[in-house]
């Protein structure tokens, strides 16, 4: 059985409910072992770095401290993109720099905690594609998703810079996995492109901007697939305004990958939470 200690981040426990338990109702049901990390904290998300050297390395060291103690290579999943590129730049700095170590040791000290640089982060698309893969999904079918167009979005974090083994430019991790559940997949260009992230909140024409592109180039799909809290709100919540803009209904469920999976393993919708999304996603659930 392998094992995993999850990492939410903030997103999960308030507008990502649902991806979180998708999450762990998914590597449930392929026999994976999930922990939560105890006394996890935020990681500093986007912020920390442009704000802090030290805040950039002692919020991700912490949680990387914490998943140590847990054990021996420890293999932490983070759900969230910002989440993972900021807990992995610290872990391999880590592993790799005896200095670096002792500087986050020192920002640590007062709670008794120390980085080793043995965990890690992985995120969960490449747990999904690389631990599992499309052929444990194919063997645990049990609610085909024929006949749904799905258009994945990986978004820009997710498969840069650090990655997980696909492609950065034009990924096909999350399109197998959709292919072996039995989904149709909408290929647009935009795939890894970035939606924006914060620039909605300090420069809203060029973060819609941003929206519309991808939002447009999905139009022809039935949902969106993501794995990314942040690509998920903003590709969501920004709907009726990227409409306005481009003079078109641009209006498209947008849902975790772990929800759409774990629906095609026979999952619930009510334990995958397909009621938490923004945009309605009952045509989702009618077709499959």
């Amino acid at each position: 059985m392998r094992e995993y200690i999850l990492y939410p981040g903030c997103s999960a426990e308030g507008s990502a409910r649902e991806y979180k338990a998708a999450t762990l109702e998914l590597l449930s049901a392929l026999g994976a072992q999930v922990r939560e990390l105890p006394d996890w904290t935020c990681c500093g998300a986007s912020v920390a770095p442009v704000v802090s050297e030290r805040a950039a390395v002692a919020l991700p060291a912490r949680n990387l401290a914490l998943a140590e103690r847990e054990g021996p290579g420890a293999q932490l999943i983070a759900i969230c993109s910002a989440c993972y590129t900021n807990l992995r730049r610290v872990a391999e700095r880590a592993h790799a720099d005896r200095a670096f170590r002792a500087f986050a040791g020192e920002l640590l000290a007062r709670e008794g905690l120390a980085l080793q640089g043995t965990v890690e982060v992985r995120h969960i698309l490449d747990v999904l594609w690389n631990d599992f893969g499309p052929q444990a999904i194919r063997e645990r079918l049990r609610r085909p998703l024929q006949g749904l167009l799905v258009a994945p979005y990986y978004g820009c974090q997710t498969v840069r810079p650090f990655g997980y083994g696909d492609d950065p430019q034009r990924p096909q991790s999350m399109a197998q996995l959709l292919e072996a559940a039995g989904a149709n997949i909408h290929h647009y260009g935009r795939e890894a492109s970035c939606c924006g992230t914060s620039l909605l909140m300090t420069k809203m024409e060029v973060g819609l901007a941003m929206v519309q592109r991808i939002l447009e180039g999905c139009r022809r799909a039935d949902c969106i697939a993501t794995v990314c809290p942040m690509c998920q709100l903003n590709l969501e919540a920004y709907q009726k305004e990227a409409s306005r803009l481009a003079r078109v209904d641009l209006a498209i469920p947008v849902v975790y990958l772990p929800q759409l999976l774990g629906l095609a393993l026979g999952l619930e919708p009510a334990k995958l939470q397909f009621g938490r999304n923004l945009t309605p996603a009952e045509g989702v659930l009618a077709k499959v």
